[in-house]
């Protein structure tokens, strides 16, 4: 009988733990949508095994400092905590001698030995998967390094273009057969190129799991090529993602490489409206979401597209904020909060979540250090925290509700749930009335960051927003009291008292 008694009791708590759990969309099946990205340098990340340190210095900024796979393992943890659900790395191949950051490649089959080795990275795979955390691989197929020994084999003349920089950048047969940092350039359209360059890049999938590349310079390589690259890797795993570098100033330069089967591209002109609206406070954000308008007139799927404010080839976004004599910590927040909530894949360069530092390459590719933001980092945690759990920011529909002078308040409505972004870009306190007719009546707005609560007064919801301060709401019914989770808190403190009497009992019984 007491077996019985114990079993409801703890039946009992289990339907009020379910009762008083809040129903959000992150029950649904996740898409690259989706997806937070944690944009990694290998060698600058994290030093796991130092067996792997020959040739390491890390007082000079252009030679190797160590970091490897098992580092990336060992904070695997650490970068989940965050609330990020995807890993880009930087190339993990074999590269010749300084090649640090991957990109001076002389075996398409190796992994870079400062790294680790192929197995290393598999179980790195393996336990990312574990966590539920996608890897993306940085794939260069527009060159190699000048060390790679194609460029001694005579049979092999033909892999590559003719020795030439380029003079104009307008110029499309320049920019797909020119030498880039005198690099040598591979020529794609030649067959046995293409065909060894594709094939590695399926193998890599068919041998270690991955789930997306990240290519490099793609704007360098011809769009046939591209099609037929995206045909052939995606039909080696289902929902295989493709993000390219096309380095331009306008979205319609972008299209046609999407047209070509990619599946986003890292939003370079939305990269400059981003750093000149939140390097410093006080400037409107018309600008960025005439940019998201722009992007959703062009793109079939600009959901897809990856939104950055910093990366490996641009000066860290801290550093312009320090070239203002601005807060890094409060500018960071306001820019994480839009790339969170607006349509397209936010990608985080490591050690933002610290504010790190750093000017031009090799300066924006300092070693990172945990642990010296707290504040910063429990923010990003809890912005994480949101995106993952309401899919109205990652899919929702977006409606503008108001923006004056860089105070900014936005919804995203996807199925019956619709969030609102507040946003106070300016440096003083911003008080803004929104009327019934656009967000419902008997509504009540739920802060999801600081905890706020707005309902309507007066046919009006008002929104009070300290200076660079910013707000997520869910919307949801006006209900005065939830009987629901009362019931169901009540439950609970009744089933535990129930269980501490019965225990008691039983004790006393084995006592006597």
């Amino acid at each position: 009988m007491r077996k019985k008694w114990l079993l409801f009791c703890i039946l009992l708590i289990l339907s009020s733990l379910i009762a008083v759990r809040p129903v959000a969309a992150a029950d649904q099946e996740r898409q690259w949508q989706d997806e937070t990205i944690y944009f990694i340098m290998i060698d600058r990340f994290a030093n796991g095994d130092p067996a792997n340190d020959f040739e390491v210095n890390t007082q000079d900024p252009y030679a190797f400092h160590g970091g490897d796979f098992q580092g990336i393992i060992d904070r695997l943890d650490y970068i989940k905590s965050l609330g990020f659900t995807a890993i880009w790395l930087t190339p993990i191949f074999d590269n010749s001698a300084k090649g640090y950051h991957g990109y001076w490649i002389v075996d398409f089959y190796n992994t870079e030995e400062h790294f680790g080795t192929i197995e290393e990275f598999k179980k790195l795979v393996e336990e990312a998967h574990r966590r539920d955390i996608k890897i993306i691989v940085d794939f260069v197929v527009n060159h190699t390094s000048p060390e790679h020994p194609w460029l001694e084999d005579e049979e092999k003349a033909d892999w590559f273009h003719e020795r030439k920089e380029i003079v104009n950048w307008d110029d499309p047969e320049q920019l797909e057969t020119g030498w880039i940092y005198d690099l040598p350039d591979l020529a794609q359209e030649n067959p046995e190129v293409a065909d060894y360059l594709i094939e590695a890049a399926k193998w890599w999938i068919t041998e270690t799991d991955i789930d997306g590349y990240r290519l490099d310079t793609v704007k360098h390589v011809p769009v046939q090529f591209w099609e037929r690259f995206a045909r052939e890797v995606k039909s080696v795993k289902e929902d295989f993602y493709l993000l390219g570098e096309v380095w331009v100033e306008h979205p319609a330069l972008i299209q046609p490489y999407l047209e070509a089967g990619l599946d986003g591209a890292t939003d370079y002109p939305l990269y400059r409206t981003l750093l000149d609206t939140f390097v410093e406070p006080d400037h409107s954000l018309k600008s960025l979401f005439q940019s998201l308008e722009r992007n959703a007139a062009i793109y079939e799927k600009p959901e897809l597209m990856g939104k950055f404010i910093d990366n490996h080839d641009n000066p860290r976004f801290t550093y312009f904020v320090i070239g203002k004599d601005q807060n890094p910590e409060l500018r960071w927040k306001q820019a994480l909060t839009f790339m969170y909530t607006t349509p397209g894949i936010p990608i985080v360069y490591y050690g933002s979540e610290i504010a790190l530092n750093g000017g031009n390459d090799p300066d924006n590719r300092r070693m990172m250090e945990f642990h010296t933001n707290v504040e910063l980092v429990d923010f990003i945690s809890r912005l994480g925290s949101i995106r993952n759990t309401y899919r109205s920011l990652t899919r929702g529909d977006m409606d503008v509700l108001y923006e004056e002078g860089g105070m900014a308040i936005y919804l995203r409505t996807y199925e019956e749930e619709t969030t609102i972004i507040a946003l106070n870009n300016t440096t003083e306190q911003q008080v803004v009335t929104i009327s019934e007719d656009e967000i419902g009546a008997n509504r009540e707005l739920a802060g999801l960051l600081d905890d706020d609560l707005v309902r309507a007064e007066g046919g009006n919801y008002t929104f009070v927003l300290k200076p660079e301060h910013s707000e997520i709401y869910l919307v949801r019914s006006r209900t005065g009291l939830n009987y629901v989770t009362l019931f169901g808190s009540f439950g609970v403190v009744v089933a535990f008292i129930i269980f501490v009497f019965l225990a008691k009992k039983r004790a006393k019984m084995r006592e006597s």
